[in-house]
């Protein structure tokens, strides 16, 4: 049965565009409109949408997502429309990870952060405790947890249990063949707990 939409999700850098391409991989289709090329931070692409970042008030084009995958970041999964079912791979990464990658692609964009790390650590951990709580709550959405961790060390095992949530006939070596462990560049060698 393919009548929910697979939704990829998470903070920004935790691995999105990397779950996008391990799903295209395996024989999902995926909604991408290729408006942001790929980049020296995200050489396989961003696999993104435009239209995700005006859901709030057009949900309209979800009509035709069903059987397929779309990528929305945790902070627009409060509009998604209650009428379709969701399965929604939801990227694990340690926080500290994704804040040097955010701050490596800011300094190459030359945008200034003004914020502090333990500022935006702070704001992040809430946040994604309020949206996990929300997600618990909702009878139309299924959530697994992927660690971003995890699918670099075993990309096989991890893509046999996706492959296992959502149900479908995808092919987890292609999507584990998909990993590129080279990329992964903000790797920390001691872990705050996040």
């Amino acid at each position: 049965m393919d009548n929910f939409i697979t939704i990829v999700s998470g903070l920004p850098r935790s691995g999105t565009s990397m779950m996008m391409k391990m799903l295209k991989e395996g024989g999902l289709s995926i909604i991408s409109d290729a408006l942001r090329i790929a980049d020296q931070h995200n050489p396989l692409g961003y696999f993104e949408y435009e239209k995700v970042k005006s859901l709030q008030k057009d949900s309209s084009w979800l009509d035709s997502a069903e059987g397929k995958a779309i990528k929305i970041l945790f902070n627009f999964l409060y509009f998604l429309p209650k009428k379709f079912r969701y399965k929604i791979l939801f990227m694990e990464r340690d926080i500290n990870e994704v804040l040097i990658s955010q701050n490596k692609m800011l300094k190459t964009l030359g945008i200034k952060n003004d914020t502090s790390d333990f500022v935006l650590k702070g704001h992040f951990v809430r946040e994604l405790d309020r949206c996990k709580s929300w997600l618990e709550k909702q009878e139309n959405m299924e959530i697994f947890s992927v660690n971003h961790g995890e699918i670099i060390r075993s990309p096989l095992k991890i893509s046999s249990e996706i492959k296992t949530f959502l149900g479908l006939n995808l092919s987890e070596i292609k999507m584990a063949q998909a990993v590129e462990k080279t990329l992964y560049r903000s790797k920390i060698s001691a872990h705050s707990g996040q």
